[in-house]
């Protein structure tokens, strides 16, 4: 099957995040095999999706990992001009929900499956395949827990986000949490018989912008935009009636951490915060959603001199956006972004990638396997 075939299938599923993926999962699988592959289907806690991790060559050897995400945000906003979740061709655009972000990488390692099996490899190309990464990168980790078992170490990761195919050698680390505040209802003329929950989460949050400002002092890494850490609030509901007290009160924060700070200690003052409520009597809850660390690689590291040899593209030193190449460095396998397409197209009506950034990413897969040949 030719890319653009191969793009259009996987268009075809609807693989929101946070939903059963067996359909595309299935179906990459078995077009996996028939090219030559091993397959293994990684199936996740939620029993309902899994991860698929597909190898080509000695996986007793030291290879190399092109990783991307089965799953995309929804489509549900205004504007498309088609149908997200059927290719449409208009010249060299092809447009779809999950074209740049990121089907179109996924289609270019499958399209190079039928070759890489039929080539004598010294060392192997796995394919990694992760579910709900747009959830906070919530499928990888189990994916990798499971790496031990199914190949030698990698020499490296090969993360095939949009980044135009410019390797790209850092971004930040981030983490989420949803907070709860339970108070006690009542009539709004008596506040002093009841505990507004809204009121003490507002406490929260100023407090938390104050804490996110003063992040701007430091520590800077100049590579990043902002050059700082971050947190913020980006969602916070609560209350029944204006003349009710409200009694239960949830908001969700995050923080982006820049490469050497743990962006989950960056919550850890909210978290605080949120308990010592406990004093005055409110009930409070902390959800942990979604964490990832950042990405930090070296410019004099093989695998960026690699990288640019391949695509023949400058290495950028970062990017703001987070992917799972922070959570492979953190299991002991070196990674960097590489793929088709802009981030700017990302989650956005008429989402496209463009044929020649598929035609860039398949001379690079084309490139790393002859130099993986015996």
């Amino acid at each position: 099957m030719q890319v653009e075939e191969i793009l259009a299938k996987l268009i075809g599923f609807p693989s929101v995040v946070g939903s059963p993926n067996h359909a595309i999962a299935d179906w990459i699988a078995a077009y996996a095999r028939a090219a030559g592959a091993e397959v293994a289907v990684l199936p996740g806690p939620e029993g309902d999706r899994s991860n698929l991790f597909i190898s080509v060559g000695p996986r007793e050897t030291p290879g190399y990992v092109l990783s991307g995400h089965m799953d995309v945000v929804p489509a549900g906003e205004a504007g498309w001009q088609g149908d997200p979740f059927a290719l449409r061709r208009d010249g060299d655009r092809l447009h779809g929900r999950g074209t740049t972000d990121m089907k179109g990488f996924l289609a270019c390692a499958l399209a190079a499956l039928p070759k890489l099996a039929a080539s004598r490899l010294a060392r192997p190309v796995h394919l990694a395949f992760s579910y709900d990464e747009e959830a906070g990168c919530r499928g990888v980790p189990h994916l990798l827990a499971a790496l031990p078992g199914l190949c030698a170490r990698p020499l490296g990761a090969i993360i095939g986000e949009p980044s135009g195919m410019q390797p790209v050698l850092a971004h930040k680390g981030k983490a989420a949490a949803r907070l709860e505040v339970i108070g006690r209802p009542g009539h709004s003329s008596r506040p002093d018989l009841g505990l507004n929950a809204v009121h003490a989460m507002a406490v929260i949050v100023a407090q938390a912008a104050l804490h996110g400002q003063a992040l701007a002092n430091g520590p800077l890494d100049a590579n990043f935009e902002p050059p700082y850490s971050s947190l913020q609030f980006g969602v916070i509901a609560g209350g029944q009636a204006i003349n009710i007290i409200p009694d239960r009160c949830t908001a969700e924060v995050e923080a982006r951490a820049i490469a050497g700070v743990s962006p989950a200690s960056l919550l850890q003052p909210v978290k605080q915060q949120l308990f010592a409520l406990r004093e005055q009597g409110y009930e409070t809850a902390w959800d942990d959603m979604s964490a990832y660390p950042a990405l930090s690689l070296p410019a004099e590291h093989a695998l960026a001199g690699l990288m640019v040899e391949l695509t023949g593209e400058k290495a950028l030193a970062a990017v703001s956006y987070g992917t799972e190449a922070g959570l492979y460095q953190h299991a002991g396998i070196d990674a960097i972004i590489c793929g088709p397409g802009s981030i700017d197209r990302a989650h956005r009506p008429n989402e496209y990638i463009e044929t020649r950034e598929l035609a860039a990413c398949q001379q690079m897969i084309a490139g790393l396997a002859a130099r993986l040949t015996s």
